[in-house]
């Protein structure tokens, strides 16, 4: 067989894979699609799909920042300083005042020595654990880590163990037995919208010798002293490498790893993604560094937060609506069945409300849920309806 011929049966391979996966995934009513929503800046949390107008109830945008009027502004403004985009990688011409400031202000408000700014959660984490991490290491991380930095100590070639979620027993039974280099836990998690014990995981890393990694990413914003994420909700938690992130409760994009000068230092000279990445655009560090200054000021963002949490969990008891345990903006509805899930979610935009349908494989098999997440920009009377038609849909279902 001619050369030309073993590329098209190649080819020919590749296409069929490809349309066997999708046909599987539609089957099984997994396929994911885009939505195009049509927003208007003005009008925070609600959009419109096809025409028809929603209550948004899905987004990570804890503060309701990524409408702030002054994060606008800033963009703005930061965009006329230093141009739309950074144009090179940080290493060549693409690292300017503008992520020096914002680099400064992050280790100001964590406390940590050095921060290395990334595009986005996922190429920070990935980057991260690649980088770090080697064949002969093995990691120890939470059931429900995140994708992210599965896929980074995968690449790494690293022996991963996980612990039960938030389970600390278990987690020090894998010390035990696997003597690991590191553990690796979220704050906020962004499916359950629980908060890791970190006290007590800290302690574990720092009587074992090993590092004690946190993605902060559904933290940072809004937990912790002034909001300002893991390594200040109590003074004795010692975090070797946090991960922090921009688009969402900072209402941006981007994200950084902050830790010692010298892990900075490491990641500059070896993380591939850092190296041959086009830097963050100034203008997105412009506007980061602006919330950060926002979220400092106004701590009556977190305080309306708070109050919405609690006034859906009310809403939802006194209608027989049963929720997890979690306090954060993060309110999970677990429905179990996928097709029951995608069929509440259906029913509910036709009420006009949006919320995340969440199935396997991104939370365990079993446990498909209703996604729920609640912002500063949300006013009770959305929540209310939201919760009344959720109760006669389930109590009709």
């Amino acid at each position: 067989m001619s050369e030309s011929s073993n590329q098209e049966q190649q080819n020919e391979t590749l296409a069929t894979r490809i349309a066997n996966r999708n046909l599987a995934l539609h089957e099984q009513g997994l396929l994911r699609k885009r939505t195009n929503l049509v927003l208007d800046p003005s009008q925070s949390n609600y959009f419109e799909v096809d025409a028809l107008p929603y209550v948004n109830f899905s987004s990570n945008d804890y503060l309701g920042l990524s409408t702030s009027n002054v994060l606008i502004d800033a963009l703005h403004q930061g965009a006329k300083d230093y141009g739309v985009g950074s144009t090179a990688s940080p290493l060549v011409v693409g690292y300017t005042e503008a992520h020096i400031k914002l680099e400064k202000a992050l280790c100001d408000v964590t406390g940590h020595e050095a921060a290395l700014l990334f595009c986005s959660g996922f190429s920070a984490n990935t980057a991260l654990m690649k980088t770090l991490f080697e064949p002969n290491d093995l990691v120890v991380a939470d059931k429900f880590i995140h994708a992210s930095v599965i896929d980074g100590i995968q690449d790494s070639g690293a022996k991963l163990k996980r612990f039960s979620h938030n389970d600390i027993d278990s987690a020090k039974s894998c010390f035990e037995r696997f003597k690991p280099s590191a553990l690796v836990t979220e704050s906020v998690f962004s499916m359950d919208g629980d908060i890791a014990p970190l006290a007590e995981m800290s302690a574990l890393c720092q009587q074992h010798g090993a590092w004690f990694i946190v993605d902060d990413a559904h933290g940072f914003g809004v937990i912790g002293e002034d909001g300002f994420g893991a390594t200040r909700l109590t003074d004795d938690i010692k975090i070797d490498a946090q991960l922090v992130t921009f688009g969402k409760a900072l209402g941006g994009q981007g994200a950084a790893i902050l830790g010692s000068r010298e892990l900075v230092d490491f990641l500059v000279a070896n993380a591939r993604h850092y190296i041959y990445s086009t830097a963050l655009s100034p203008a997105s560090a412009v506007a980061a560094f602006t919330a950060l200054t926002v979220i400092e000021q106004q701590p009556e963002l977190r305080e309306k937060l708070k109050e919405n949490i609690s006034y859906f969990r009310e809403q939802c008891e006194s209608k027989n609506i049963e929720l997890t345990d979690s306090l954060t903006a993060i309110q999970p509805i677990i429905l179990g069945d996928s097709a029951k899930t995608m069929a509440v979610a259906q029913r509910l935009k036709e009420h006009g409300f949006w919320l995340g349908a969440i199935r396997p494989p991104t939370v365990p098999q079993g446990s498909a849920r209703l996604r729920l997440t609640l912002n500063a920009n949300h006013c009770q009377q959305d929540i209310s309806a939201l919760v009344n038609v959720l109760a006669d849909i389930l109590n009709n279902d």
